[in-house]
């Protein structure tokens, strides 16, 4: 496994399951591109028996034919002709995984790749299998079936979920998330494409840590002319992405982008009642699965407010590709080459990316965690929003309650060099750590730190009001 960068645990996951003495099946999930299928055949392409990818939008008669072919190219002698329906064809699959057993001894491994989209109108497929592993299957004490797909929100409504012959039936479940800042960095190199931390954050704002598109980047670019190649040159790779990803994993998608575009527009989040309310919808179970299967494909992501219930939670945007397009892309707002370069340069850009490092540092709170010397203590994350109704709002980007009696205030700063405390934003911080106090009645000791692209000058205002400090580079 010399090339797979990351998944260390996913990987360990995969090959325990040589180690297991039943049946297993296993479940692989995560939005398009961030590496579902590379990990598999990274991890188990020696021990494969049967591969075979579902075809977006194929007919029943093709992804038959497809099945049939995977057969004969694995070995079969007996799928000659396709199979007329999905139960002659996993009654195939079976004699084909017999006959190997009894030539190859251990575990016989069947990958089914892009699962949803072999389920296609009217054929039966999901019955079918289900029908095979219950009945067959799962008593094969050497089988291991991977079952995977891009449209997370289907696998997590009819594998994960599954109320039918498939209840509890999954032995294992991955969900894959994008890479982490540290594993971006380790793609990178591996690629030889040699950036700083400065410019990998920079990327990774605007395309996240989807390997799919960290794979289109070349040697020698910064990270303006990559981000002006792939999104704003008009033949550029990632111009319709956007869409094209929404349609591939979404039947009614036009529902799931209004609620990006929704979030997305009100960076502070929105709770489920603010989005109905917005949206003309109704707050019960259609919205409640339209947001799972947004959070569970990695759109959006649901954050609990300091001290309030689960009911309370905020929903916001956590995949940087659709921030940015929405933001920049859309409705090509800015086309041709250097177009980012320009942008980049504007006063917008600023807060745009303020806001872009903050989700990141969400993403790489155990890094944050280990930078002030946390790991061994109990902690819990949130963010917390002054009720007052008679001053300004004062919010907290990210609080660590502590379990030594100590919370953090966290203040995240994104910038282009040192950044320095000035006289406003002191009386700012102040009035912030104050209101906080008095709003929470807590007791405990209540301590800034601030985390920032290049660390803070030591000045008079940073060594009265800054207990500690994060930089970039410990975010990897």
């Amino acid at each position: 496994m010399k090339n797979l960068i990351g998944r260390e645990r996913e990987a360990s996951v995969l090959q325990n399951l040589f180690k297991s003495e039943e049946a297993e099946l296993v479940t692989i999930y995560g939005r398009r591109g961030v590496g579902k299928t590379f990990l598999v055949r990274e991890v188990m392409n020696k021990e494969l028996t049967f591969e075979i990818v579902g075809e977006h939008n194929g007919i029943l008669k093709k992804q038959l034919t497809n099945f049939s072919q995977a057969l004969v190219k694995y070995g079969s002698t007996m799928a000659i002709t396709a199979p007329n329906n999905w139960r002659d064809a996993f009654f195939q699959l079976s004699k084909h995984i017999e006959f190997k057993a009894m030539t190859h001894k251990g575990k016989q491994v069947v990958f089914l790749d892009e699962f949803p989209w072999l389920n296609t109108p009217r054929s039966g497929f999901l019955s079918a299998f289900d029908h095979w592993w219950n009945s067959w299957g799962n008593k094969q004490d050497y089988l291991i079936v991977i079952i995977c797909g891009s449209a997370a929100a289907w696998m997590i409504r009819n594998i994960v979920h599954n109320r039918g012959g498939l209840h509890n039936r999954i032995t294992q479940r991955i969900n894959l998330k994008s890479f982490t800042l540290w594993e971006t960095a380790e793609f990178l190199a591996s690629k030889n494409i040699k950036l700083g931390y400065f410019q990998i954050a920079q990327i990774y704002m605007a395309i996240g840590g989807i390997a799919a598109y960290l794979k289109l980047l070349k040697k020698g670019e910064s990270a303006a002319q990559a981000i002006d190649r792939l999104c704003f040159d008009p033949d550029g790779p990632l111009t319709d992405e956007f869409e094209n990803l929404c349609q591939s994993l979404f039947d009614d998608s036009a529902k799931h982008i209004s609620v990006i575009k929704l979030l997305a527009k009100n960076t502070t989040g929105l709770s489920r009642s603010e989005i109905a309310n917005a949206l003309e919808m109704s707050s019960g179970g259609g919205l409640s699965v339209l947001l799972d299967e947004l959070e569970a494909s990695g759109f959006i992501a649901s954050y609990r407010p300091y001290r309030l219930k689960k009911a309370n939670s905020l929903y916001k945007v956590n995949d940087e590709f659709s921030l940015f397009y929405l933001k920049f892309m859309e409705n090509k707002k800015h086309s041709g080459m250097e177009s980012w370069q320009k942008i980049s340069a504007r006063p917008s850009w600023k807060s745009w990316s303020g806001l872009a490092f903050e989700r990141i540092c969400f993403k790489h709170i155990d890094k944050i965690k280990e930078a002030l010397g946390l790991r061994v203590i109990q902690t819990s994350s949130s963010s917390w929003k002054s009720r007052s109704k008679f001053e300004d709002g004062a919010q907290i980007d990210l609080l660590i309650e502590r379990g030594d009696f100590i919370i953090n205030l966290c203040e995240i700063k994104f910038s282009e060099s040192v950044f320095t405390i000035d006289k406003k934003y002191a009386i700012e911080l102040r009035n912030k750590r104050a209101r906080f106090i008095e709003e929470s009645k807590t007791k405990k000791l209540v301590l800034i730190v601030m985390i920032s692209s290049f660390g803070v000058s030591h000045d008079a205002n940073y060594l009265e009001l800054i207990e500690n400090e994060v930089k970039l580079e410990d975010l990897f």
